[in-house]
């Protein structure tokens, strides 16, 4: 693959979970904390745990591990595991520490996603998979900001 294109999937998958670089965002806000971890940190677990249309913020969190593992798992098998979509949203309360759990876990998938982007042998299926990660990481970013509103009223 194209170097170039390569490292701009790698800037805009940062983005996404990280937040804008210091010169501004290419989608994101342009301030701090705006990226997914950002976000998702400045919950408690109780703050996660409440529904906006019937779902939670822990819920999709847990789901954009779920998917990233699943992803992680294509890019280097070459092929999906079996995966329970409907299990992934099962989680709506949550403790302190299952929150932390699930944030911790979404980290470890990133980083994985992110060093993974560096070895893999770039192909059409492979670069549809990483480029259809990052636009669902976007989404569920998007989503989460959204509840965010009404979570913080």
């Amino acid at each position: 693959m194209n170097e170039t294109l390569r490292n701009s999937v790698k800037t805009m998958v940062k983005e996404t979970f990280e937040g804008p670089p210091r010169e501004g965002g290419m989608f994101t806000e342009s301030r701090p904390n705006s990226g997914l971890f950002g976000t998702l940190d400045q919950l408690t677990a109780n703050d996660a745990s409440i529904a906006v249309n019937g779902t939670t913020v822990a819920a999709h969190a847990d789901h954009t591990r779920f998917y990233l593992w699943g992803t992680n798992a294509i890019l280097k098998v070459g092929k999906q595991p079996e995966m329970d979509w409907g299990g992934s949203w099962k989680i709506n309360l949550v403790d302190e520490k299952g929150w932390n759990r699930i944030r911790e876990e979404l980290r470890h998938e990133y980083l994985t996603f992110l060093e993974t982007l560096d070895v893999i042998e770039w192909n059409e299926p492979l670069t549809k998979e990483v480029l259809g990660s990052l636009a669902h990481s976007a989404y569920h970013l998007g989503a989460i900001r959204q509840m965010l509103k009404v979570i913080k009223k």
